[in-house]
């Protein structure tokens, strides 16, 4: 079984379901599964008391036959269920009509034809304790038109809880963009879409599950856009030989740091360390060396010749730090390290000439500004871990689309990408993409970025490829700021949080109990 989920586009899903259906698969049944796993979801996620008032608000579409099919679940589970169309009765065709016949005939009383503006929806709908909204599906295009906005509008005055069938009604599933309610959960059928896990969306979506519905598992894998990561089952990390010495562990050499930005230095060192790194090394300036060897008890540090006056690396460092290199697994290159011409150079020179994997962060990738191919001339294998800014400067295009600015500087680069964002996403050189769903909005604080550097360079040290330790440090890094901000809340998270807790994020990882609390795979 994958230990991902995969994302697919709306064009997508409709072929899906198409080649689904010319298998065997009557359509009607999916959407018996659908509405099925839409109540169970409910009944799993949701704290429903036995005479909890259900509302089911449904459209004239296939959204709408979902809703029926719920419906018909909550009446047998012995609710007071109240269901609404917004459509004419006569409007309501296909596999739809036959969910809705069914539901009748099981005792669901569904009212089509109603009205938003009439009091007694209106009341039911505010005075509700779980709101199914089954209006609109992934097709819409467009703001909601008269009925659908009235009711979108009551139900964002509503204070019941809300569950969304495939996306929020109103919101575009390959944008986030709309007029759609917030629900607390969103079920959605066999795979997740971009609006579930990027911006707008994201944020209204709630909890989200996924449902196996029973969609032909290779045209979902072959027709996929991205893959979220470790939506079914945890990463596998790193494991230690019972015989194993601190050398057998990974050896990490950092190259960071100038004035001011020390801290961005030893962030990065202490983070390969906690993350299973045996022996970590920093080279900095030798004028910032004695500040670091306060504050690193564990880290051995190098003394490197920096340019006069400006605190920051020299063209002299490259000897010293090429000797280094030669011990290391893998290097870390750029936190904190200034944008002078001459720390520039050196960087372009070191990626040159190293074959030692590495990742490449912050100002070691402005280095390269509006030059990213020429990333693509080093031997080393490569993790480039941009934010939204720096990959504009690499590129000089803005990110409007994160998959596909991941991809296209992967495929310029030669490099594995880790777009950092919310969600990060983390892109091969073949193409192959991950949505990361772990972390939350306390890690957007100065030096998190620092600590993820040297997350995947540990991993990198300890012989994981550079595509999983992206993936797999993403995952990791986002765990251990969820963890953190359990503890002590998002407002006051700060960078040095996430480095203490990865040792707790790595013991729930393998104990397997990390997974379901981004999203929920019910096969």
């Amino acid at each position: 079984m994958s230990q991902h989920l995969s994302l697919v586009r709306v064009g997508q899903m409709g072929a899906i379901d198409q080649a689904t259906i010319q298998a065997g698969t009557p359509g009607k049944e999916l959407m018996r599964r659908a509405g099925s796993g839409v109540w169970s979801a409910c009944v799993r996620h949701l704290a429903l008391h036995s005479d909890a008032r259900v509302v089911i608000l449904c459209g004239k579409g296939n959204n709408g036959g979902d809703g029926y099919v719920a419906a018909a679940r909550a009446v047998a589970n012995g609710h007071r269920v109240d269901t609404f169309c917004f459509a004419a009765d006569v409007d309501i065709a296909g596999d739809a009509r036959i969910h809705l016949d069914e539901a009748r005939a099981q005792g669901v009383h569904v009212e089509t034809d109603a009205d938003p503006g009439d009091d007694r929806v209106s009341d039911a709908i505010k005075s509700a304790d779980l709101i199914i909204d089954a209006l609109l599906g992934t097709g819409i295009k467009g703001s909601p038109r008269s009925p659908y906005k009235q009711v979108i509008e009551t139900v964002n005055r509503s204070t019941g809880q809300v569950v969304a069938v495939d996306v929020p009604s109103g919101m575009d599933a390959d944008t986030g963009e709309g007029l759609f309610p917030r629900a607390n959960l969103t079920v959605t059928f066999g795979a997740l879409k971009p609006a579930h896990v990027f911006c707008p969306g994201r944020s209204a979506c709630g909890r989200l599950a996924v449902a196996d519905i029973g969609l032909l598992d290779s045209e979902v894998q072959s027709r996929r856009d991205a893959i979220v990561s470790f939506g079914v089952q945890d990463p596998t990390l790193p494991a230690r030989r019972g015989d194993a010495h601190k050398g057998d562990a990974g050896r990490v050499y950092v190259l960071a740091g100038s004035a001011g930005m020390t801290g961005a230095a030893c962030l990065t060192s202490l983070a390969a360390l906690r993350s299973g790194a045996g022996l970590v090394t920093l080279g900095l300036p030798k004028s910032l060396n004695d500040i670091a060897e306060v504050k690193l008890t564990e880290v051995m540090t190098i003394p490197l010749p920096e340019v006069r006056k400006r605190r920051c690396l020299s063209l002299r460092a490259r000897g010293w730090i090429q000797d280094a290199i030669e011990r290391a697994d893998a290097i870390a290159i750029g936190p904190g390290m200034g944008r002078h011409h001459e720390t520039s150079e050196l960087v372009r020179r070191l990626l040159k000439e190293s074959r030692t994997p590495i990742t490449l962060d912050a100002d070691g990738l402005n280095a390269f500004e509006n030059n990213a191919g020429a990333l693509s001339e080093t031997e080393s294998a490569c993790v480039l871990t941009p934010h939204v800014g720096e990959c504009r400067r690499l590129t000089g295009e803005p990110v409007t689309d994160p998959i596909a600015s991941a991809r296209a500087l992967a495929d310029t680069t030669g490099s594995t990408v880790l777009l950092k964002g919310a969600p990060t996403v983390v892109t091969s050189p073949d193409g192959q993409c991950y949505v990361n769903l772990s972390g939350n909005p306390g890690m957007a604080t100065a030096g998190s970025g620092d600590v993820l550097t040297g997350l995947i360079t540990s991993l990198l040290a300890q012989g994981v490829d550079p595509v999983r330790a992206a993936v797999t440090g993403a995952y990791w890094h986002g765990l251990a700021g969820d963890l953190a901000a359990d503890r002590i809340g998002q407002t006051g998270l700060i960078a040095g949080d996430l480095v203490d807790t990865l040792p707790e994020a790595a013991q729930a990882i393998e104990a397997g109990t990390s997974r379901l609390r981004y999203v929920d795979h019910q096969p």
